[in-house]
């Protein structure tokens, strides 16, 4: 009884130690292969946030790290710094709507050096399928309207939705939704208009820089 008791453990830990080994190598060989796929799903967001006529470097290699309350998270956020002929032309910051309807948004804004939008994406969010997640492009295009738009002193009464006397189409049965994505967007314009200095001065320390 002992015996067969230490013979099917034995098998038992000999089955675990193989099956660890089988999905460690897997993990080995499929490492690069998915951060390959990142780095492309990411390159494609930059490139449609900045346009290609306003950028001849890597994007994902130019970036560095930014904290600030106005980006709608403690954590660190990338920024990715746009240049042409080796003059700063753009940048693509992340940030979140920490107020979504089911919880935070993450967005990434493009911006040029008049302040200008030049794209705007969702990377992530929670929202409820035919009402909040309009403001994914895959469904409408809502998140378009941004584009072309500054923030000022003169126009913050406009960065609101339609509802709250703005300038934003609000979705039928969903309001709470682009009033988050609104305010995130006008917050981290405002935040670029008020540190870009500080920004471009910064070390690139993420993207590809810190491999």
């Amino acid at each position: 009884m002992i015996n067969a008791i230490r013979k099917n453990g034995l098998v038992l830990a000999v089955f675990a130690c193989v099956s660890t080994g089988v999905v460690a190598l897997t993990h080995a060989l499929t490492e690069d292969q998915i951060r390959l796929q990142e780095q492309k799903q990411l390159l494609s967001v930059l490139n449609q946030v900045i346009p290609h006529e306003l950028h001849d470097n890597e994007l994902y290699q130019a970036c560095t790290l930014v904290t600030a309350p106005a980006l709608g998270t403690d954590q660190p956020m990338p920024v990715y710094l746009a240049s042409l002929n080796g003059e700063h032309s753009a940048l693509a910051i992340e940030a979140i709507a920490p107020d979504g309807y089911n919880g935070a948004i993450k967005i990434i804004v493009g911006i040029d050096q008049a302040g200008t939008i030049t794209g705007t994406r969702v990377l992530n969010h929670q929202e409820t399928p035919g009402l909040g997640d309009k403001i994914d492009l895959r469904i409408t295009d809502w998140i378009l309207s941004f584009v072309g738009k500054q923030v000022s002193e003169a126009n913050l009464t406009q960065w609101a939705v339609r509802k709250d006397g703005g300038q934003f189409d609000q979705f039928t049965g969903a309001t709470i939704t682009p009033r988050a994505v609104v305010k995130a967007v006008k917050n981290t314009v405002q935040y670029v208009n008020d540190n870009r200095e500080q920004i471009l001065a910064q070390p690139l320390n993420c993207g590809g820089n810190n491999e």
